[in-house]
């Protein structure tokens, strides 16, 4: 009897000891403002200076931080849930000597995934000129400074959880915004994308081994195009959730291009455990059952905004002269019509953390 007792108690530690999931010991930050911690608004947020002011950062932060959100995004959340401190904006390294060793975000609002050249030769504006290709950059700079020997970075990247995205939305918002045609768009999706794996291996051939790569979001749902391409052709819109059919339809070639170079890229990279984050799902599961997600007050209007059926104007954003605010921004799902709120990056977080959004376990 005791025999067994004893055998039953090293059993169980040694399950116990062997199913603990390893945590990651540092975050690095690739993308847009749906990842950016600060560096916009450290670079100056000439094109879109609200965002270094109230309401932005009202809900958690209570003072603005260079989020796009009243609070954390979906970054933040996987940085809590490993035990880390929220990622420092790189750009704040010449300001407060921040140390990156538990991780850094590089993302930049407004950022592509083509290089800037592409948009001038389309005839297109960008909010910023730091590209993927920029942000790729600087992570080279701060390579050096977090390991020397490639044994150490062995050592030290495979214990990294990498987050690649989301990139490559800005790469259609600019244009389409600015009247390009979907056709247009929809012919550089496979650059788009072709530029994303690119960056993908390129960090893996510098010891990157965790990866997870964000898909584009149903755009269709989105308040911005809700109202720049709205109609009154009903069939226009999914009578599930009014969502424009088009445009998600655009959102899913751009994902379904991104899952097969993905595919590739493990075929060629087995030792890289390469994720698919399933943004385009998790919202329109939002977008279905809105009160089920806690999203009490729909989610297409926009929480913080100046008017109109979804309470956005693109010419008077949230933060601007004449805008306002909801009473609660937990029950939106949108934050100013462009980004979504921090309870919504806290659904899709939990999502990803438990395996619900990604084709992959995040957490091993």
């Amino acid at each position: 009897m005791k025999l067994k007792l004893l055998s039953f108690f090293i059993i169980s530690f040694f399950h116990f000891s062997h199913s603990s999931p390893q945590k990651f010991t540092s975050i690095f930050s690739f993308g847009n403002s749906l990842a950016d911690t600060g560096n916009f608004l450290i670079s100056g947020a000439v094109a879109f200076p609200y965002v270094g002011h109230l309401p932005y950062g009202i809900t958690y932060f209570h003072h603005p931080t260079g989020r796009f959100s009243d609070g954390r995004l979906v970054v933040d959340f996987i940085a809590e849930s490993q035990d880390l401190p929220l990622l420092p904006p790189y750009l704040a390294k010449l300001a407060s000597h921040e140390n990156f060793r538990q991780g850094a975000n590089f993302a930049v609002a407004g950022a592509t995934a083509l290089d800037p050249a592409f948009f001038q030769e389309i005839g297109v504006s960008l909010w910023t000129n730091y590209s993927l290709s920029t942000q790729l950059r600087w992570f080279d700079e701060l390579k050096p400074s977090l390991c020397k020997t490639p044994k150490e970075c062995s050592e030290y990247f495979k214990k990294s959880l990498f987050l690649v995205g989301e990139i490559g939305g800005n790469d259609y918002n600019f244009p389409l915004v600015a009247g390009k045609s979907l056709a247009e768009v929809t012919s550089f999706v496979p650059k788009v994308v072709q530029t994303i794996a690119e960056a993908i291996e390129r960090l893996i051939e510098r010891g990157a081994v965790n990866l997870l790569v964000p898909g584009n979001l149903p755009i269709g749902c989105s308040t911005l195009y809700l109202t720049l391409f709205a109609t009154f052709e009903k069939e226009d819109y999914d009578d599930r959730n009014w969502c424009l059919k088009k445009l998600n339809n655009f959102a899913r070639y751009h994902n379904e291009l991104l899952k097969s170079a993905i595919e590739q890229l493990r075929r060629k990279h087995p030792k890289a455990r390469i994720i698919y984050a399933d943004y385009y799902g998790a919202i329109l599961r939002f977008a279905h059952s809105p009160r089920h997600f806690g999203f009490y007050s729909g989610t297409q209007e926009a929480c913080c905004g100046s008017g109109g059926l979804y309470n956005f104007n693109l010419t008077a954003p949230c933060g601007s002269e004449g805008s306002h605010l909801c009473k609660d921004p937990s029950t939106y799902l949108s934050w100013d019509g462009i980004h979504l709120t921090e309870a919504a990056y806290h659904q899709i977080a939990t999502g990803l953390l438990d395996g619900f959004f990604t084709d992959l376990p995040l957490i091993i």
